[in-house]
């Protein structure tokens, strides 16, 4: 693709991926999901995943799977807050630039 995502799209994907799991997701699997859209690697997605867990939108528990911990990913009231805002100012982003792109009246 040939538009950058910026930090706060990134933000907006990881939390609406996250929000799909009632019981939370792991890392890697958060990936392989926004790869569906994006071409993002883990190195890329970790450092967002750290930021939404700081700000409070992410909350973080262990499972052992096979022996080993898993780092399972859940949103919380305030990231489902925070995706709700993302999603609301999406709709109105992509209207304004579907309509310059199409040619169309942006007088609104």
């Amino acid at each position: 693709m040939i538009f950058n995502t910026g930090a706060a799209l990134l933000d907006a994907i990881v939390l609406s991926v996250v929000d799909q799991e009632q019981e939370g997701t792991y890392g890697y699997k958060i990936t392989q999901d926004v790869r569906k859209g994006l071409d993002v690697s883990e190195s890329t997605l970790y450092p967002v995943l750290r930021r939404l867990q700081k700000d409070g939108s992410l909350e973080t528990y262990d499972r052992q799977i096979d022996g080993r911990n898993r780092r399972y990913y859940r949103i919380t009231s305030n990231g489902k807050v925070t995706l709700q805002m993302y999603r609301t100012e999406w709709e109105k982003y992509t209207d304004k630039i579907n309509s310059l792109l199409k040619g169309g009246d942006n007088n609104e």
